[in-house]
This record gives C-alpha cells, sequence and structure tokens, in this order.
C-alpha cells in the first residue's frame, strides 16, 4: 500500500538504527508526543534496537490521556441530567472521579459513541426534544471537525446541540514540559497529524528558545527511527531547527482551510491537562459568536475535582519522569480492564502500549 508499506520495511528500518549507532557518541533523552507514537516503538520493538545512549520518553500521549477527571464529571453529570452524550469511543472508559461514561451510561444515561461530531448534528436534528452534547476531546487534529459540527448546528437554526469542549493544544504542553525543572529531554520528535493540521512554524520559537531539536514524524517504523536519527545528528552537532520527516503529510504552513475552521469557532485558552494542571493558552473554547452552543455554560455543569486521588502516577509518566512499568499498580491493580488512570484505558496511552507490547516490562 502506497505511503505504508515502504515505511514498515525492515531493511530500511535496519539501517537508520545502524546510522543511529554509528551517529550516537554521548547519551540522549528524547520526547515522542503523540501515543501513535509511543505505540509504534513499543509495538514494533523499536525501544529493544536502540543504542543504550538513546532514551525514549513517553509525553502527553493523547488528548484522552489528559483530559481531566472535571470534564468526564461533567460529561456525566449532562448524562444525569437526561442530555444524550455523544462521544468517540476511546473517552468512555476513562474514569472520573466516581465513574466513567460507560458506568453513567449502564446506569440509565444516554450515552451514543459516533465516529464523527457531524453524527450528533444530525442526531439532534432528529430529535428536536431531545438535548443533544458532543464531547469534544482532542488535541488540534480533532478541532476542525468539532468546529464544523457547531457552523453546521448553527446554520440549521439548531438550539438543541452544543459541545463539552476539551480540546488542548500541543506547542504549549511541550514548553511546560521543558519550563519544569525536572525537565530531562534533549529533543522531541513532533506529532505528525497535529502538524498536518496546524503546521510546524509554532514549533520554531520553542526550538530557539530552548535550544532543542524538534522533529516531526510519522508513527511507522521507519518514520520513528528516522526521526530519531535525525534528532541524534542534530544533538550530536550541537544544533536545534525543527525538521519535517513527515512531509509526505505535513507542510509548513498545515492545512490553511482546516486552521480557518477553527479560528472561525475557537479562541485559545487555559486548558488543565490532567496529571500536569493547567497550562497558560494550551486548549480552546468557544468564540463569543458561539456561546450558545458551549454545553458547560448552557447547563451549569461543573467539578471541583482533585486529580491524583488514586495512587496512579500518569501525571509523572505524562510529563515523561517515569515510564509505565514504574508504577506499582502497573498490571496488577491498572490494567486496561480496570484503569486508574487515562493512559492505560486509552488506545494510545503509554500504559496501554507496555502493558500490550511488552510482556517483559509486565514480568519486570
Amino acid at each position: 500500500m502506497k505511503y505504508l508499506d515502504e515505511y514498515r520495511d525492515r531493511d530500511a528500518t535496519r539501517v537508520f538504527l545502524k546510522q543511529i549507532r554509528e551517529t550516537v557518541t554521548r547519551p540522549w533523552k528524547i520526547m515522542e508526543i503523540c501515543g501513535g507514537q509511543t505505540h509504534g516503538l513499543v509495538k514494533n520493538g523499536l525501544l529493544d534496537l536502540l543504542p543504550d545512549e538513546v532514551q525514549m520518553i513517553h509525553g502527553p500521549g493523547c488528548p484522552v490521556c489528559v483530559t481531566p477527571k472535571s470534564l468526564i464529571d461533567m460529561a456525566v453529570q449532562l448524562m444525569e441530567k437526561g442530555v444524550v452524550v455523544c462521544s468517540f469511543g476511546d473517552m468512555v472508559r476513562v474514569p472520573g472521579t466516581t465513574k466513567s461514561l460507560l458506568q453513567a451510561k449502564a446506569e440509565g444515561g444516554d450515552l451514543r459513541v459516533l465516529y464523527s461530531p457531524i453524527e450528533a448534528v444530525t442526531i439532534a436534528r432528529d430529535n428536536p426534544e431531545k438535548e443533544v452534547v458532543f464531547f469534544a476531546v482532542g488535541f488540534e487534529t480533532t478541532a476542525p471537525a468539532d468546529a464544523l459540527s457547531v457552523l453546521h448546528a448553527k446554520k440549521e437554526g439548531l438550539t438543541n446541540y452544543s459541545i463539552l469542549v476539551s480540546h488542548v493544544l500541543v506547542p504549549p504542553a511541550m514548553e511546560a514540559i521543558l519550563a519544569d525543572e525536572h525537565a530531562v529531554i534533549d529533543a522531541f520528535l513532533g506529532a505528525g497529524h497535529v502538524c498536518a493540521i496546524m503546521g510546524t512554524t509554532a514549533y520554531e520559537p520553542l526550538a530557539r528558545k530552548y535550544q532543542i531539536p524538534i522533529v516531526v514524524t510519522g508513527f511507522e517504523p521507519l518514520d520513528l527511527v528516522d526521526g530519531i536519527y535525525r534528532a541524534v545528528k542534530q544533538l550530536e552537532a550541537g544544533k536545534y531547527k525543527v525538521e519535517n520527516q513527515y512531509s509526505r503529510v505535513v507542510r509548513k504552513e498545515g492545512n490553511l482551510e482546516a486552521r480557518k475552521v477553527i479560528e472561525t469557532v475557537f479562541e485559545v485558552a487555559t486548558r488543565e491537562w490532567r496529571g500536569i494542571g493547567p497550562i497558560p493558552d494550551s486548549g480552546y473554547r468557544l468564540r463569543d459568536a458561539f456561546v450558545d452552543f458551549d454545553a458547560e455554560l448552557k447547563f451549569g455543569v461543573c467539578s471541583d475535582t482533585a486529580e491524583n486521588t488514586s495512587g496512579c502516577i500518569a501525571g509523572e509518566i505524562l510529563k515523561g519522569l517515569k515510564k509505565p512499568h514504574q508504577c506499582p499498580y502497573f498490571a496488577k491493580e491498572c490494567t486496561p480492564a480496570k484503569p486508574l488512570g487515562a493512559p492505560m484505558v486509552s488506545s494510545e496511552g503509554a500504559c496501554a502500549a507496555y502493558y500490550h507490547f511488552s510482556d517483559h516490562l509486565i514480568k519486570t
């Protein structure tokens, strides 16, 4: 398959691994931002094939992983009010303070698992007597579709559709990680799907300010080892710039039409990141022109949930300070069937990746 099979070529992957071994002369720590990258590294055994000098640090992972309990609690409150809550499937088992969306459904709530927020608009149009809310979770990648759902609902004059916004932005999170006094990151692998929407220019100030290489990559084995090789080359040469390994998908300016839709509906705001805390200008909220579609305001739901009451170390994992198997609950009290934190239940979470694809780590 074009743009897939050739990026899974074992011989080509071995060539890059050999080049990494021949280039590296000292220890380096490289953080991959996206959970899809983490899964690619773990599932394909690349962590075991890298030289000892190159240590991969697993970052925020996915928007499901960093969605705070307070937002999940609000979605549960909406279901308890009789609202139809629509969500992508990867959110439904993420634990809130007392229950997940799936548990709320088992107690009688109306939960619809969808593939697109446009489906939620259709549900609202076909059921005018019901209030319908889409749980809008995501990095910049899913923001265009959520914004379009609001534009469609407004065009159709729907007053029974709204969204619960939990969109977060990657560059501010990277800066928060770098600014942490315990930061140990020497380079980043940037998330290719995010950059496909937003482009790469937002990362250039970070690379200059912190003198750190940022290499945007895809998710296949060849993408990842190529990206790591590029990062190691920069580190060894004392250089720091933004490189685009994923040029078959990512353009410097991103997707201009998608960005325009986002900017029409959303504005930048402070957001809470599960396990990290509030990060200024790290997410989206609806602009004043679309405030009628803000479920949080429309229904008056709120939560002052205190994070991390379960003993889960998700926050340290998301910051790259610890690995999943270093958690005392990993693969014991915390499993995909009974997760303590989102990195285990999310399909892109670092804990889930280690659980499913690293048997030797589970046993240690």
